[in-house]
């Protein structure tokens, strides 16, 4: 059956992809963003067909739709993106989640809530289980984002509870592939953008701080795929790869692949990064029927590939913090 699905942040990395296969599955899109880390290069490919439109819009702000289904993607995730303005991260989250199930409640639309792992802070549960609380510093520089999602799986669920919305929540893991923003400062694209140019990689701490890298295309169908279960599984359910990699590893990897001449250089660890993150995924396996296929080698070759066929001429730094 043919839904008019809005997906929020839709012009980012992850909702363009997700723009992208709903569109090709011949749904209803309109992708809303406001175009502040995203770019409409990821989205221009799509603008010419019959069953996808554009809004240039901010979710803090309330619309006025009728949908089927909502994806809430948008949101800074990049830390030096939601601490360049911390107070707008939050009312992304807060304001953001208030509109879109405002929405959902009013067309008794689906919404999917991309939470994230960032809930559990600088976890003292290894690897994450959903039933972990977290260890979050409320009044951190991460803060902003942290609790701001913290906050929005809140409102998810007393809506569920209170106005019986049909509430989906996932928490993305570390996730990466084509599309990702150059200049996103993510340790990712870092790596690469930097491997390529023969800079010195830079390593936050001592690099044995790990992180799982989950596949863009493993991630979206876990996202599609928790959208329409049937069995009304609401969530919270974490969506990540269980494979865990040091920060050192993964500079190793990369410039490994990419044929890089580049040195590592060591840089002070921020406040509050996490120093172990692994998704323990039992209940996605056991719920979704979802696991990752896409190995680290195969996914960083696909997004090294896409790397050197853009210019990074044509993508602006979002903020000054992207180093």
């Amino acid at each position: 059956m043919i839904k008019r699905i809005l997906i929020t942040g839709g012009a980012g990395f992850l909702g363009s992809h997700l723009c992208e296969r709903l569109v090709a599955e011949g749904h209803d899109v309109i992708c809303l963003d406001n175009f502040f880390t995203s770019q409409k290069t990821n989205i221009q490919h799509l603008l010419g067909k019959p069953n996808f439109e554009v809004l240039r819009h901010d979710i803090t702000l309330p619309i006025f739709l009728e949908v089927d289904q909502i994806y809430n993607m948008a949101c800074p995730a990049a830390p030096g993106h939601y601490q360049y303005n911390p107070i707008k991260t939050i009312k992304t989250s807060v304001l953001g989640s208030i509109n879109m199930l405002g929405v959902a409640k009013r067309c008794g639309a689906k919404i999917l809530q991309a939470s994230t792992s960032e809930v559990y802070g600088d976890p003292e549960v290894h690897p994450q289980v959903e039933s972990y609380r977290g260890s979050v510093n409320p009044i951190g520089i991460r803060a902003c984002y942290d609790e701001g999602k913290r906050v929005a799986e809140t409102l998810f669920m007393d809506y569920h509870r209170s106005n019986n919305v049909d509430v989906r929540i996932v928490r993305i893991f570390n996730t990466y592939g084509p599309r990702m923003h150059p200049y996103d400062g993510r340790v990712v694209s870092n790596f690469i953008r930097q491997a390529l140019g023969n800079e010195d990689i830079t390593i936050f701490g001592d690099g044995s701080q790990t992180r799982s890298f989950c596949y863009r295309n493993d991630l979206v169908d876990a996202i599609i795929t928790m959208m329409n279960n049937e069995n009304h599984f609401v969530g919270p359910v974490n969506i990540g790869n269980p494979t865990e990699f040091t920060i050192l590893e993964l500079a190793q990897k990369v410039i490994e692949l990419a044929g890089s001449s580049s040195q590592l250089m060591h840089k002070p660890l921020p406040s509050d990064d996490p120093t172990r993150r692994r998704p323990d995924i039992s209940l996605a396996k056991r719920e979704l029927g979802w696991e990752p296929k896409i190995a680290l080698a195969e996914g960083l070759q696909h997004t090294l590939d896409w790397f050197r066929s853009i210019k990074l001429q044509d993508y602006r730094p979002p903020t000054p913090n992207y180093n």
